[in-house]
């Protein structure tokens, strides 16, 4: 079989991670339900065994291609480019679900809550102690990001891998501080709709903060390993975008939920 092509698409081979992407997911959702009614949570590590291992076969096939295999062209990356755009425009719009539901809920509370915000009983958290220090956390966090990323540019390799682990570590105490915080929570999900909302908001764009934080150690991994230059790093040009579009979630989840809505 021929493999010259007329055209500059890159069509990937076939590949069994999408198979074993949704096996896992499914295995972990049906983990989660068995997890809630019987505590039982030997089918949800298993769905996580196979998720994580799908992730890292599956990046590591990607990074073959646009590295060793030269398939990631100027005319792909240019896809790539919108793929990424289309799907932070997505993001964006799963976020919106979340602030609706919670100024709906805010701007006119029910009888059923005593018509007041919060409502009755629940003790919010003060937004000038670890919410605060969590914004500065992630503003600090783009900073470092965005100075990886001109340190790249110029291809100095020194100061992009300070600027990623920095960016890495700010991601880490990040999502420690957010775990301590839901600990010492004097309300839970379950606690009227104002406990849906903000653990629905917080934990959805925590989840995102684990992802970004991953995304960002493998771009780290890749850069120690040469494989991005001052022409060819979309990947981490993604990364930093995903992370910017995190960093913004969270101030709006910071002004709309912790200050104003306490």
């Amino acid at each position: 079989m021929s493999t010259h092509y007329n055209h500059p698409y890159h069509l990937v081979d076939y590949s069994p991670w999408p198979l074993t992407g949704a096996i896992g997911v499914m295995t972990l959702v049906t983990g989660l339900v068995k997890w809630f009614h019987n505590f039982n949570m030997n089918m949800l590590i298993l769905g996580y065994i196979i998720i994580i291992l799908t992730m890292y076969q599956w990046w590591r096939d990607i990074c073959r291609e646009g590295t060793l295999q030269g398939k990631h062209t100027i005319f792909v990356t240019k896809g790539l480019r919108w793929g990424m755009i289309l799907f932070i425009i997505s993001e964006v719009f799963f976020f919106i679900s979340f602030f609706w539901a919670f100024f709906h809920s805010s701007l006119s509370p029910n009888i059923e809550i005593g018509s007041i915000w919060p409502p009755m009983g629940i003790n919010p958290f003060n937004p000038f102690q670890i919410p605060l220090l969590n914004t500065i956390i992630l503003i600090t966090s783009g900073v470092t990001v965005t100075w990886a990323h001109h340190a790249l540019m110029e291809n100095n390799y020194s100061q992009t891998t300070q600027g990623l682990f920095l960016t890495v570590i700010l991601g880490i105490y990040f999502t420690i501080l957010q775990a301590y915080e839901y600990i010492e929570a004097s309300f839970t999900i379950a606690d009227s709709i104002y406990g849906s909302t903000f653990f629905m908001a917080t934990g959805f764009h925590g989840l995102h903060v684990i992802i970004g934080t991953l995304f960002l150690l493998i771009c780290l991994i890749r850069h120690m390993k040469n494989q991005f230059s001052k022409e060819h790093h979309f990947g981490f040009e993604a990364a930093a975008w995903y992370w910017h579009f995190v960093d913004v979630v969270w101030l709006f989840l910071y002004i709309s939920i912790y200050w104003w809505g306490n």
